[in-house]
């Protein structure tokens, strides 16, 4: 949009989170011209933009305000041709002209839009006018046309935007985060949460396939540094913990895109002669591994512990045997249980199984033995497969047990820490957070002397020019142990990711990597949920230890769902609220209670109702389960 002629003319750039709206305002003594874009909340196939034109003068000359756009009918990557025009719109459609692997299908694409035109003119007589103009992109004629139609139905009765503002009004009830601190603080974690929510598929799209997110989620970065939309582990670790905390509907989004791509995740294991599955490091549409470092996908296999991982809290939060049972859920846990049992070797002077040659989380250092973390994260994957297949009443293979007990993560006990791989030397430079995830997410026991000299040790070593989500972690296993200066050290070092005015992340703190970093993000958040508040998800229950910074006088989290029910966290130094706003629609799962670590004192929850207490650490659970 450009405003020509005018002497007075002050323009803003506003990007509005509570109704993802992106609005560009040029205003002058005689009018104001705004300029909207947004992609619309719940119609997924749809992106808008408007022009109002606003008289705010007496005079009665037309009013002209130039329109530019750099969108050109072509791609590098599609075979596209132009179509005949539909409803007075241009139409385009074509293929990818590559397939992901070979002899995978080619995906289409279809658009339907409006074209822009060179200017907009308000007529003298009239006040103010608005111009809509609506894209439609989908893999089908019958889809964008639909979804096309269906916003200039919305157009005609004047409520396409309201639509739009009302979809993201009912995301933001579910879910928010309210801290009575300092400024730059608040408006990280409002970032964060708007950034992550705008990644998710809408409520209530269950039949609209998700396709998984990225690390910079749509974004596009410079050459090699966007992930060409590729879905890593940054999914399941980083990303994924919040979503499930405020939706599990949609994190069960994300769980089902594993589950589709099943398929390629097999043939990935077998095409490097293991059985079950191997689940790629960089994952599109197939489910095969895409990466174009073929060391990436041969060597990170933690991935598949880390799916697995994002699997069990989803059990563990939601109780959800339907997923399991019904949809695939139990394919995954189990094909996954193979890959690990295949890959192993026995060793027999130390007398237990091994995994050799792999890439950490840290990616300075490749074909290394017995990393911890992998180590760690597979020896998990299995006790989740041999505890849901028993509690489905599967059959559980007696080597899974066998393999899971006699797996080798290392320790050091004269030194007393996690070397993150056998032969490691402390003082080795490392990437990112690698041994710090066993305390936090992976919640492998050791005593706090050992979860101290972990974060000791490496915290110096890790590469400050690492990415942004590492930080967040050390602050996590800081927390833990009540070492809350130290934590806040290392949020601190956060904010060097966050780029103004509207708090886009990037990957490094130098600026390179991706932009929209949302694995950043996803590990600031964590940082808020499972380190300020203290939440851990266990079988059991959903615990809680709130521990922060002097400078926050109350932290105040809305929307957490446990077990079908909605909760309300309003945490202080003296006084600890929750209050439960929906009970869950499943009778066995509703009946909830707060227990208090310090007293075991049982305090029920009913829907409407709080329940407050000198703030301790403490669990909820099902009325009379010991966690």
């Amino acid at each position: 949009m450009d405003v020509d002629g005018t002497d007075d003319l002050k323009e803003t750039f506003c990007l509005d989170t509570r109704t993802g709206t992106y609005i560009h305002t040029a205003q002058c003594s005689e009018y104001t011209a705004t300029h909207t874009i947004y992609a619309h909340q719940s119609l997924v196939h749809l992106l808008a933009f408007s022009v109002t034109i606003a008289r705010s003068a007496l005079e009665t000359k037309p009013i002209t305000v130039n329109l530019h756009t750099q969108f050109k009918p072509e791609s590098p990557d599609l075979d596209v041709q132009k179509g005949p025009d539909f409803l007075g719109a241009h139409y385009l459609y074509g293929k990818t002209l590559v397939p992901e692997v070979e002899g995978s299908p080619q995906p289409t694409v279809h658009m339907i839009w409006i074209p822009v035109p060179q200017s907009v003119t308000l007529p003298g007589d009239q006040k103010e006018q608005r111009w809509d103009f609506l894209t439609a992109v989908a893999e089908s004629e019958e889809v964008v046309q639909r979804t096309f139609c269906e916003g200039m139905s919305l157009v005609g009765s004047g409520s396409l935007y309201l639509s739009h503002t009302q979809a993201w009004a009912a995301l933001w009830e579910g879910c928010c985060v309210d801290v009575d601190g300092p400024l730059p603080f608040s408006q990280a974690i409002y970032g964060c949460l708007y950034y992550l929510l705008s990644a998710i598929p809408p409520l209530g799209s269950a039949n609209i396939p998700f396709s998984g997110i990225s690390p910079g989620g749509l974004s596009n970065g410079t050459s090699g540094e966007d992930y060409w939309g590729h879905v890593f582990w940054d999914q399941d670790t980083w990303i994924y913990p919040n979503i499930l905390l405020f939706y599990p509907e949609a994190a069960c989004a994300i769980l089902k895109y594993r589950i589709r791509t099943l398929e390629g995740a097999l043939h990935n294991a077998q095409e490097q002669g293991y059985k079950g599955a191997k689940f790629p490091w960089e994952s599109a549409a197939t489910g095969r591994e895409v990466c174009p470092e073929k060391i990436y996908g041969d060597e990170e296999i933690h991935i598949n512990g880390d799916v697995m991982l994002a699997f069990e809290q989803y059990f563990c939060i939601t109780q959800d045997l339907k997923l399991f049972q019904q949809e695939g859920g139990w394919d995954v846990v189990q094909a996954i249980a193979q890959y690990w049992c295949s890959r192993v070797v026995w060793n027999s002077e130390e007398e237990n199984y091994q995994i050799v040659g792999v890439m950490p989380p840290d990616e300075y250092h490749c074909t290394v033995d017995n990393s911890v973390y992998t180590n760690a994260v597979a020896q998990r994957s299995l006790k989740f497969a041999i505890d849901l297949g028993s509690q489905l009443h599967f059959d559980v293979p007696g080597e899974w047990k066998k393999i899971m007990k006699k797996l080798k993560v290392p320790l050091d006990k004269s030194r007393c820490y996690h070397p993150e791989y056998d032969g490691y030397c402390p003082g080795e430079p490392v990437k990112q957070a690698d041994v710090v995830l066993l305390g936090f997410p992976l919640m492998y026991p050791m005593d706090p002397e050992v979860r101290r000299n972990d974060l000791e040790i490496y915290e110096p070593v890790t590469d400050p020019q690492g990415p942004a989500m590492t930080w967040s972690m050390f602050a996590i296993g800081w927390l833990e142990l009540k070492e809350i200066k130290r934590a806040q050290q290392q949020m601190n070092k956060c904010f060097s990711n966050i780029t103004e005015p509207f708090k886009i992340w990037v990957e490094n703190s130098d600026g390179s990597g991706a932009v929209n970093f949302l694995t950043g993000m996803g590990g600031f958040l964590q940082a808020i949920f499972f380190g300020y508040a203290g939440f851990r998800v266990s079988r059991s229950c959903l615990k809680f230890d709130p521990v922060y910074p002097d400078d926050i006088k109350q932290l105040k989290i809305t929307g957490i769902c446990y077990l079908g029910s909605k909760l309300n966290f309003t945490l202080t130094k003296e006084k600890t609220t929750i209050k439960m706003t929906k009970s869950s629609p499943d009778l066995y799962l509703s009946v909830l209670e707060v227990v208090l670590a310090g007293t075991g004192e049982h305090l029920s929850l009913k829907e409407g109702q709080s329940v407050s207490f000198f703030t301790t650490a403490g669990w909820i659970q099902k009325e009379s389960v010991l966690p």
